[in-house]
């Protein structure tokens, strides 16, 4: 099995899979009340995939969640560095 992406990938799918078991609802269910599909769930929640705001909107939405409960304290993922062949942007403080 795939690590996650990174820590906050990890925490924010355990939060959201915590959400869905607090509402007895499946991935499957999840999808039809969101819009967002099944498989993507399940990366989602194992933190292999990293959502973007609007299918973060809408997975809060189909919990019934406010989004920033699914986000708050989340850590900054690390930066990337050169070993990576990632190039680092300037800062904007």
């Amino acid at each position: 099995m795939a690590d996650p992406i990174f820590e906050a990938a990890r925490i924010l799918g355990q939060r959201i899979k915590a959400r869905r078991a607090e509402l007895g609802i499946s991935q499957e269910n999840l999808d039809a009340r969101s819009g967002v599909h099944w498989s993507y769930l399940g990366q989602v929640e194992r933190g292999l995939r990293n959502p973007s705001l609007r299918n973060l909107l809408r997975i809060a939405s189909g919990l019934e969640i406010d989004p920033g409960k699914l986000v708050e304290g989340l850590p900054a993922p690390p930066e990337p560095d050169e070993a990576d062949g990632a190039a680092r942007r300037p800062r904007r403080d």
